[in-house]
């Protein structure tokens, strides 16, 4: 077991392993040459000049003014300078909304610590429960368990400081949040009231269009729409699939790549012509000429693009039943994008299109037939990942116990019981282990979100966010804390009678705090300070800068700024608001710990957000409900956690106490859920109308048809220049009385579509067939 000891290594190595991150960026930073790696969003907007592009040669590199490096950790006050309104205009209200899940965890736990500290440690460490236990049940423990609520008598009195404790902080958690989600409710209303036009505001995405053989998709969806909408419909843009066609464009960007590169060589020496091998990784195969080569290709690329580009134009095959559809004002598209626009409820869906940038475009050539088979295909798989990722992680818990360890290997006994080795494997390994275990984790989650069949960057990271917090939920949790149990009580549960295992349960689930503990300190101090330091970043940009760039622009394409990574910072935020909620009133030592995560990181990731990470899109804040909804869940298991625990410690007076919580926590979930989520769903007419009446008197003579003909066009379509009028529809009669197809219906339409059923009949037939 952990002792006092081993977690203060632990703590030493990684304040230790933090601190040398955070000293190596502050000096990195000040380099000439590292400026695009640490401050790439600056020149993403073009504010920022490349301080090696003047001064002496030695100047380009290294930073000669002695004042800069007395000043080195200003980073810290720069941080926290900027204020949030001009953060979210710098940055994005997703960016600065981040922020303040950081900030929540600083305003729940911090008065909690404070209450655990002085009421419950005092209770728990003035008894000697565990020392008994120790005699007579052969019990395992350190002198931290003597913190927790596993030291207190069977019985005693004093677990009612535990259940005032939890309804205290039930109470503070619950109030803080409604106050949170309020504010953050407002942020988003008016950060949309107030920010300037985009694309998304005017266009809804319509899927599984009907086929009909009078007509093509693209004839469908305006027949549709002038006929329904029609004083509102603008334009639309059908979806192709162009997959293949993107495939192409991007062989053909390496070849490119890879062309700069050997001309850039050959060019320094003119001596000897550079030679390739036409096979795997040009590894193997045929040597030739690697400047003709890859001129060869890029040509034979060419032409296939322009193939496959008119392909992709001319087949019907390559239309999906899916358009972009642009209104004339953002309430005609709030109408549209909130209501059922068929009588057949599952075909002509809408919704909000994502912003162009937001698009996940190789997602919207997947049939909308086949998305519901695609996603319980990843249920089954998303529950065969998680349930065998259990053998390693229990594999790690093993290595907390020292005991188990020379058992299973008696030979490395004498290397084990060195103090700093021993301290070493119990204080720091484990969480060290468990951390790459789950490198690959991201990757993994969100290639299943892709296959799934989401639309958007958004949506993909939203679900792939999800899905890490039940994966964290039930491995790092859920398993770590019956695993751990299991292996170090298994003697005392085989020599005891199955009624008193439930008791030896209750008692050690608080004893695995200490393992926690050190996965706190390897995950979230030691890792956000290495974020700081972006160090794969760093290698690869001077790699690239040096192998590949020959221009400005080629420089700019190096910089790798990335991105907030809802993905997979979201959930691990998550996991210590559990831990905290869970072990707050059962071991208050933990409390500390996540403190100092959540100060460290927000000061990071602020920085970050500033000077760093190019938000890939803007979502105004969509995921909060998320956000809400997981610390919503993470209260309930703490309470219920609490209740079985106390059953186990002979307190089942406390049950109809502690049962009250979850069922107030529910209901304010609830009452959360009705009164805040609809401005995260669905978007207020009246603040529509509003913008629109602004506009109009603002910008009278806006050409907003020109300003949306090519927003949601294929990006491979812009990279090939090809003319955009062949995939736009610009045919638009609005004054007319017919609507324009080849089925050349009338307005009021009496001979509706024989497949799509779009065009409803008129009215004086729909009162012919009422009558009786």
């Amino acid at each position: 077991m952990a002792t006092f000891g081993d977690i203060g290594l632990a703590a030493g190595i990684n304040i230790l392993s933090a601190l040398v991150f955070l000293i190596a960026f502050a000096i990195l930073r000040l380099q000439p040459f590292n400026d695009r790696v640490y401050f790439p969003k600056w020149y993403l907007k073009g504010l920022r000049e490349s301080p090696t592009h003047s001064g002496a040669f030695v100047k380009k590199i290294v930073n000669l003014d002695w004042r800069s490096y007395i000043r080195f950790l200003n980073w810290v006050p720069d941080a926290l300078k900027m204020p949030e309104p001009e953060l979210i205009d710098h940055a994005g209200l997703d960016s600065a909304v981040y922020l303040r899940i950081y900030l929540l965890g600083l305003k729940i736990f911090v008065p909690m610590t404070l209450l655990a500290w002085a009421i419950l440690v005092p209770v728990n460490w003035t008894n000697n429960t565990l020392e008994k236990s120790k005699v007579t049940n052969k019990l395992q423990y350190s002198d931290i368990d003597k913190l927790s609520i596993s030291n207190v008598p069977f019985g005693s009195n004093r677990f009612w400081a535990h259940i005032v404790m939890a309804y205290a902080f039930t109470f503070w958690a619950c109030y803080i949040l409604r106050k949170e989600y309020a504010t953050v409710t407002a942020m988003r209303l008016h950060f949309i009231a107030s920010e300037r036009r985009r694309p998304d505001q005017f266009t809804v995405l319509v899927k599984n269009v009907p086929l009909d053989p009078d007509e093509s998709v693209s004839e469908s969806v305006e027949h549709f729409f002038l006929v329904n909408h029609p004083d509102h419909y603008l334009t639309h843009q059908v979806v192709f699939n162009a997959n293949k066609l993107a495939q192409l464009v991007k062989e053909k960007q390496k070849k490119q790549n890879w062309l700069d590169y050997y001309q850039i060589k050959y060019s320094r020496n003119q001596s000897k012509r550079l030679m390739t091998k036409t096979g795997f990784l040009g590894l193997c195969g045929e040597k030739v000429d690697a400047i003709d080569h890859h001129t060869a290709e890029i040509e034979r690329l060419s032409k296939e693009i322009a193939e496959e580009t008119k392909r992709v134009k001319n087949d019907p095959k390559s239309i999906m039943p899916a358009a972009f559809v642009s209104f004339k004002t953002r309430w005609a598209a709030a109408v549209c994008a909130q209501t059922q626009q068929s009588r057949n409820p599952t075909v002509w869906l809408t919704e909000w299109a994502p912003e162009p940038r937001d698009v996940y475009w190789d997602n919207l050539a997947i049939p909308y037939v086949s998305l519901s088979i695609r996603r319980l295909i990843v249920s089954v798989a998303f529950f065969f990942l998680t349930f065998f990722f259990m053998i390693p992680i229990t594999i790690v818990q093993s290595l907390a116990n020292i005991e188990d360890i020379e058992k299973t290997a008696p030979f490395l006994k004498p290397i084990i019981e060195v103090p700093f080795i021993k301290s070493f494997i119990q204080g720091f390994l484990p969480g060290i282990a468990l951390k790459i275990f789950l490198i690959v984790l991201p990757t993994i989650l969100m290639l299943m979100s892709k296959f799934e069949g989401f639309l958007s960057i958004s949506s993909l990271e939203r679900r792939s966010a999800m899905r890490y917090y039940i994966f964290n939920f039930v491995n790092v949790f859920l398993v770590s804390v019956i695993a751990g149990t299991a292996l170090q009580q298994l003697k005392s549960f085989i020599h005891k009678s199955a009624s008193t295992i439930p008791t030896t349960i209750g008692v050690a689930i608080p004893m695995k705090a200490t393992f926690f503990i050190t996965y706190i300190m390897v995950d979230g101090w030691a890792g956000v300070a290495g974020e700081i330091l972006r160090l794969k970043p760093l290698i690869i940009f001077h790699l690239k800068n040096f192998f590949l760039v020959k221009t400005e622009k080629d420089r700019e394409e190096a910089m790798d700024p990335g991105s907030i990574g809802f993905d997979t910072g979201e959930p691990q935020i998550q996991l210590y608001f559990l831990l905290g909620l869970v072990y707050a009133v059962v071991t208050p030592v933990l409390l500390p710990f996540i403190l100092i995560f959540f100060a460290l990181a927000y000061v990071v990731f602020r920085h970050q957000i500033i000077n760093v990470y190019n938000q890939e899109y803007e979502s105004a804040a969509a995921f909060w409900p998320d956000v809400h909804g997981r610390i919503i869940s993470a209260m309930v298991f703490s309470q219920l956690i609490l209740m079985g625990l106390m059953s186990t410690k002979g307190a089942a007076r406390s049950t109809p106490f502690l049962i009250t919580l979850p069922i107030l926590t529910i209901y304010f979930h609830k009452f959360c859920k009705g009164r805040y989520e609809p401005a995260f769903i669905r978007y207020p007419l009246q603040e529509a109308m509003m913008k629109d009446t602004l506009e109009r008197a603002r910008e009278p003579n806006l050409n907003l048809k020109g300003y949306l003909h090519d927003a949601y066009i294929h990006p491979v379509f812009k990279y090939n220049e090809y003319d955009e009028d062949d995939l736009t529809h610009e045919k638009l009669e609005q004054e007319t009385e017919l609507v324009p197809t080849k089925r050349q219906s009338r307005r009021n339409t009496p001979v509706p579509s024989k497949i799509s059923g779009g065009s409803s009949p008129s009215l004086p037939d729909v009162q012919e067939n009422l009558q009786p």
